[in-house]
């Protein structure tokens, strides 16, 4: 099945005659306050509200933080800016913030800054988050004691709470003396790191901040290397570049494995690759017998076993287990492609139709590869399908714009809440309400909106948990997308580097939580 260009096949076979020969030659030096990590996707801006992509808030964790963060291997909510909490009401949360804490400009940290962070995240000018800012009723003192705060929303949220962690605050008087630019170029936080030099696309260097009110970081400096080629990725490591490598390819993971030189860590990862698609009256994929026939006609397990070499697990629903709404009962359908011809048949389909399939190039772990295989796939039941291939940085505004009718994804949840997930993926597009930012192909199914909006306003958890796998149940029944599997996280470790590294669930390169043994 799995088909590479020449290009991909030279890059692998030089990779693999890298690491046969690297594992002779003798390794760098350790610098015992210094490491490198290499990353496949580069941070985008130091605004922290910038850009909501993993990539980019993986960065924030160390320099930023929220009045919560989420810790070690299972992603625990602990205290932060904000030393306890509790919720008032379901629309308002009391947290009392934490004391003697500075930005790393000596500013210190008050209970303004939460406020015009808040603000600063409502502004559809600087924020990627401007849902979840706009939802913010006020944010008052409580009684006058400025440690004391209340924050009321417009509505109950549900995952409030859980999001927390990446809401990141800014310094309210440096913010708003620089330019949106400037603040886009360099990061002012109270993080366990400070940031030193920034060169788009080349590296990032962070240096511990020594009057941290926590404990500061034992790895003095940290850098973080953007390198998209994950042969040169590799390399980097080799020869002793890097420490870290984030990313690494499944063709290669069995050589890597067998290199002395290198240590190899897996986990399950949290994200999920889905087809969505878009069922406008006007279109064969209407039909859900036609969504159910594409459904059936993927030999999900044939992509794994070949192009993902194992490292995946199937899915039968966008969210994962952890997540709140992941629900147990549902089953992937069936691999059946003669089925699959018959639904095509019944709803008037027999001799098949034309669709695109759009995916990135350089986003998912084989992502080209496996829109291949689901065009093949699909043209093997009589549907006329291509694929449209293109970089992730002209993907996503084509998907924000909601010019696919047929188009892959990945998602993790990071508020661990398909609430939000829904909202943002399933939902019909509502740009008033902010609801369907990344249902690509506008997929709209009114009924089951109608129940997950009720869902949002439920107090009783487990009403409410009940209610999210009924709304995940309905969606899948009615192929609102087509899931495909759960991605595994994959890192490779230069063993000289003696370094303590346990992956995250979010997958965010935290250097916080890395230390030398």
């Amino acid at each position: 099945m799995e088909r590479l260009n020449f290009k991909t096949t030279a890059v692998l076979v030089f990779a693999l005659m890298f690491i046969v020969g690297a594992a002779f030659v003798p390794g760098l030096a350790q610098n015992n306050d210094k490491i490198v990590v290499g990353v496949s996707s580069p941070p985008e801006t130091m605004n922290p509200h910038g850009d909501d992509s993993d990539a980019n808030l993986g960065v924030m964790a160390d320099i930023y933080e929220g009045l919560v963060k989420r810790v070690g291997a299972e992603g625990e909510i602990k205290p932060a800016l904000a030393t306890k909490w509790k919720k008032m009401s379901p629309k308002k949360w009391r947290f009392w913030l934490r004391e003697g804490v500075t930005f790393h400009n000596g500013n210190e940290f008050t209970w303004e800054d939460v406020k015009f962070t808040f603000e600063h995240l409502a502004n559809t000018q600087v924020s990627d988050f401007t849902s979840f800012g706009k939802a913010i009723e006020s944010i008052e003192t409580v009684d006058g004691d400025p440690w004391v705060i209340d924050i009321t929303t417009t509505r109950p949220i549900p995952y409030f709470l859980s999001n927390m962690h990446q809401i990141f605050v800014l310094d309210k008087e440096s913010t708003e003396n620089r330019t949106p630019g400037e603040v886009a170029a360099k990061g002012i936080g109270t993080g366990p790191y400070k940031f030193v030099d920034w060169e788009e696309g080349s590296y990032l260097e962070l240096q511990a901040y020594e009057n941290y009110w926590g404990e500061v970081p034992p790895i003095k400096t940290a850098m973080l290397k953007p390198i998209v080629e994950s042969s040169t990725r590799l390399a980097a490591l080799l020869t002793g570049k890097i420490d870290i490598m984030f990313g690494v390819p499944v063709q290669l993971y069995q050589s890597i494995k067998t290199n002395p030189k290198l240590e190899t860590i897996t986990r399950p990862s949290r994200r999920s690759i889905f087809l969505g698609i878009n069922n406008a009256e006007d279109l064969p994929t209407s039909s859900p017998k036609v969504r159910k026939a594409m459904y059936m006609a993927i030999n999900e397990g044939e992509i794994i076993n070949t192009l993902m070499r194992g490292h995946a697990k199937p899915a039968a629903q966008i969210p994962d287990p952890p997540t709140f709404g992941y629900n147990p009962d549902l089953k992937r359908m069936d691999y059946n492609p003669e089925k699959a011809k018959e639904l095509l048949k019944e709803a008037g389909y027999e001799d098949g139709f034309s669709i695109t399939l759009w995916c990135t190039t350089d986003r998912y772990i084989q992502d080209e590869q496996i829109g291949q295989a689901v065009v093949k796939y699909l043209q093997k039941i009589g549907i006329d399908a291509e694929l449209n291939a293109i970089p992730k940085a002209m993907y996503w505004g084509k998907l924000k714009d909601k010019e696919p009718n047929f188009y892959m994804l990945g998602w993790f949840d990071g508020a661990f809440s398909f609430t939000r997930s829904a909202l943002k993926l399933l939902h019909t597009p509502n740009a008033d309400k902010g609801y369907g930012v990344w249902n690509g192909a506008g997929f709209s199914y009114p009924e089951v909106d109608a129940l997950l909006e009720k869902s949002i306003d439920m107090t009783d958890e487990d009403k409410r948990l009940e209610t999210l796998q009924k709304v995940n149940r309905m969606y899948m029944e009615n192929v609102a997308v087509i899931p495909l599997h759960y991605q595994q996280q994959i890192y490779a470790v230069r063993k000289e580097a003696d370094v303590n590294f346990t992956p995250r669930p979010d997958k965010w390169p935290v250097f916080w939580e890395m230390s030398f043994n």
